[in-house]
């Protein structure tokens, strides 16, 4: 099913660049490339980006699956894992380890 949902977003999003010339630039490129609005396989494309947009509307419903909420959760950058939490969220205690430093650079 990943990779029909796949297919799908691509069709997607060619049907999405498609409407943004179409609304900036009164430019059809589906229909310059397989011969006007009115020929088959554009139609075909037509019908294949809507129905795509369909199998799309399954992906805004899904719930997350766990391995994706973890992933949200838990970002690595750098090698450094980065934690968004809000202000409420419990603060590392960090004054242990200042004391270390303290008294390695004293010694």
């Amino acid at each position: 099913m990943k990779t029909l949902q796949r297919i799908a977003l691509a069709l997607v999003i060619i049907g999405a660049i498609n409407w943004g010339l179409i609304g900036l630039f009164q430019f059809d490129l589906v229909a310059t490339i397989f011969g006007g609005q009115d020929a088959i396989l554009s139609r075909i494309v037509y019908t294949l980006v809507g129905i795509s947009g369909l199998i799309c509307l399954s992906l805004l419903f899904a719930p997350m699956t766990e391995e994706e909420d973890r992933d949200v959760d838990n970002r690595v950058i750098d090698g450094r894992q980065v934690s968004y939490s809000t202000e409420f969220a419990e603060e590392n205690d960090l004054s242990d380890i200042k004391e270390e430093d303290r008294e390695n650079r004293d010694q």
